[in-house]
This record gives C-alpha cells, structure tokens and sequence, in this order.
C-alpha cells in the first residue's frame, strides 16, 4: 500500500477551514495530522472533510489552546494519547492504519522567549516534554511507526536562515536540539524529509511579523516527518507546500509531505 501523509500546524482548524479544505481537494493526501487546532473535539469541522473522502478522525482538542487531529482516508482507528510532562495539554493524538502503521501526532510546546528555564516555566515544559518523550520511547521501543508535528525545533543549521543568529532563540538552541536528537535516538526515528532533501535551506514557518515574508525568508523548519528504522527505506518524495504560506489568511506554516509504500 502507498500513501502521503501531509502535517500542517493549522493555527485554528476552525478559522481556517477553508485552507483545509483547499489542501485535501488540490494536493488529496491519504492522511493530514494537523497541530494547533485550537477546537474541543465535538467543534472540529468534519462534515467538509468528509465529503472529500476523509471519513476517519482521531483527535485531542481543548478550547482556543494546543489540540491535535489526524484525518485519514484511510481506515484508522485510535491508538493512544499522551500528556508528556503532565501538562494537561492536548498534544499528542496516535492512530493506527489499516497496515498496522502507527502515526504519532506531536505539537511539542514552544518554549516561550527565553532559552532558560530558571526565568521562563514554558522552556522547562519544553525540555520536560522532549525528555518524557524520550523516555517513552525508551521504555518502549516504536516499530513500523511515523511521528509527524510541529515539534518546535530546527535541528541543523540549514533549517533556519542564520545559524548564528539565532543560536540564542527559542526552537534552535543547542539545548533543545540535543533534547530533540535524544528523542530520536531513543525511538530509532529518522528524519524522512532530510533522507529526501540532505542538503540546502529548507524552512516550514514563517513569522507573521515580517512585512514580506517570501522576500525575507527568515524561515525556520519546525515540522517534520519522522520513521523508524524498520520503515524508513519505505519513505520519499518529500516536500514542503511553501505556497500554502502566500494563501489567504494563512497559518504561519507550510504543510510537509511524504510518501510511504508500505
């Protein structure tokens, strides 16, 4: 079975409906894992996502914060939900396919401004997420599973347009990319996308904050799309929709995608 999955942090699946619903119609991925949905469960949208085919749902959602959905044409039924650093936040949704492929469906918390701890509670939530995140896969080793999200990080220095700038800011201190690589050692993940693009600038979000986002290009890569190792030669052709960033009232992220013959 072949099948693209997309992952989208969406910023309000109920304000930007219609995004969604122009994603699924022109690009039609299998399966769409969107972050930041910012809607209860019972509030999601999902009789226009059903009339595109897409009959199955699993979601975590709370009111106005955080919450995570995966769309699938796919049969899927649900496969777990964990509140990493007991948070009490809607940040992870699993679901299973048909094939008996796990998607893990992460929206890793920000961290706020301030790369310390000690001054900013929301950069020790982070670093407590990653390292629950860790410790789970630790414990219990993922097989023929693909994590996708917002996971808030750009790992390499080619993910973000001034490494040296921004070596200080929130999502690309060598903390958290430490952080970041021991979740990924811990579960056997690698990272489809640069398995399909190693080399060059490659950005998923662009700060609303910029006059001309696309001139500028003060992107960062903050969504990813992850396998483990039993599954990962099944994956390719990468990319990332960074036209979606130009549509109106968009999020300020692209959609990225993968294809997986499994």
């Amino acid at each position: 079975m072949s099948f693209t999955l997309a992952t989208w942090n969406i910023n309000s699946v109920r304000l930007r409906e219609d995004l969604v619903l122009k994603l699924l119609s022109e690009q039609a991925p299998d399966v769409l894992c969107l972050q930041e949905c910012k809607s209860p469960v019972e509030k999601i949208p999902t009789a226009g996502f059903e009339a595109l085919g897409y009959m199955h749902m699993v979601a975590r959602g709370q009111k106005g914060y955080n919450g995570v959905a995966i769309l699938s044409k796919i049969p899927m039924v649900e496969a777990g939900a964990e509140d990493f650093a007991s948070l009490g936040h809607a940040r992870h949704i699993a679901g299973r396919l048909e094939n008996g492929v796990t998607i893990h469906n992460h929206y890793v918390p920000a961290g706020g401004d301030v790369a310390d701890r000690d001054v900013n509670e929301k950069f020790g939530q982070k670093l407590d997420y990653l390292t629950d995140m860790r410790d789970a896969f630790s414990a219990s080793a993922p097989k023929r599973a693909i994590l996708v999200g917002d996971l808030n990080i750009a790992p390499r220095e080619d993910d973000v347009w001034d490494h040296k700038k921004l070596l200080k800011v929130v999502s690309h201190t060598p903390i958290e990319v430490e952080h970041f690589n021991d979740v990924m050692t811990a579960g056997d993940w690698h990272d489809v996308t640069r398995a399909d693009i190693p080399a060059g600038r490659l950005y998923s979000w662009w700060s609303y904050r910029a006059k001309d986002w696309d001139a500028a290009d003060k992107g960062r890569r903050l969504d990813h799309i992850w396998a483990t190792g039993d599954i990962k030669s099944a994956a390719h052709s990468s990319r990332v929709l960074r036209d979606a960033r130009g549509w109106e009232k968009p999020s300020d992220h692209a959609p990225v995608f993968a294809t997986f013959d499994l």
